[in-house]
């Protein structure tokens, strides 16, 4: 259980600390999107060679193709919600939706590795710095942007802090679970994740990155998803 404890608080802290550096400094729109880019791709690798890869080896298509379908629409509902409440507080919903996103990829991500961890599993270095890579951009993105909607410091802080903590608690879970659950359980919450970050990387990531990097983001999603890809393929 300790070492549940230990690689859930690494996997989960890129999440809140990328939240800190939004609050340190001021970062321009521009290099903002960039980042935002990075972490768009190394999300696109994420999904391609562990969360489908693995779960395809798993257990075949039909468990993760369920589980891709709901992430997928678990992530568009909570789209909405939160559209509708920017709109009723004529804010933006930038931020939030790569929030939730985090949540719904991170909690099925981190029970997978639990489980893992309880099936005796190695977790490699490797993973470890993939997860710090796509994690990392994605809080700072949001961050920033719901620090520029006029959200306090505080509240970006809690709310990131929250997902952090969120996530964490699932790995000790996955691995509490361990014993419960089948190879069919672990591809369909990689499925999940999987459904759940193309819809945001599609509906709000790419888009956000676009709109600040202009013709530098295609670059740097390339260079994320290379970087990211190599990680996953030498773990």
């Amino acid at each position: 259980m300790g070492q549940a404890v230990l690689w859930g608080v690494v996997a989960a802290s890129p999440l809140f600390v990328g939240a800190v550096l939004a609050l340190l400094r001021a970062w321009p729109p521009r290099w903002l999107g960039i980042v935002l880019g990075f972490g768009a791709g190394a999300l696109m690798a994420s999904i391609a060679f562990e969360l489908w890869e693995e779960g395809l080896e798993r257990t075949g298509p039909i468990p993760l193709v369920i589980g891709v379908a709901l992430g997928a629409l678990s992530y568009y509902i909570a789209d909405r919600i939160l559209d509708a409440r920017a709109a009723k507080a004529k804010g933006g919903a930038g931020g939030g939706q790569l929030a939730v996103g985090a949540l719904l990829d991170g909690i099925p991500e981190q029970l997978v590795l639990g489980i893992g961890l309880a099936s005796g599993e190695p977790v490699s270095v490797a993973l470890v710095v993939a997860i710090l890579v796509s994690n990392l951009p994605e809080s700072i993105g949001s961050a920033a942007d719901l620090l520029a909607g006029g959200m306090k410091r505080s509240r970006v802080l809690a709310l990131w802090g929250g997902v952090a903590v969120v996530c964490a608690a699932a790995t000790v879970a996955g691995f509490a679970l361990a014993s419960v659950t089948d190879e069919t359980f672990r591809s369909a919450a990689g499925g999940f994740a999987a459904g759940a970050l193309l819809v945001m990387l599609v509906d709000s990531m790419v888009p956000e990155a676009q709109s600040k990097a202009k013709e530098s983001t295609g670059l740097a999603t390339v260079l994320g998803f290379a970087l990211a890809a190599g990680l996953a393929l030498s773990s």
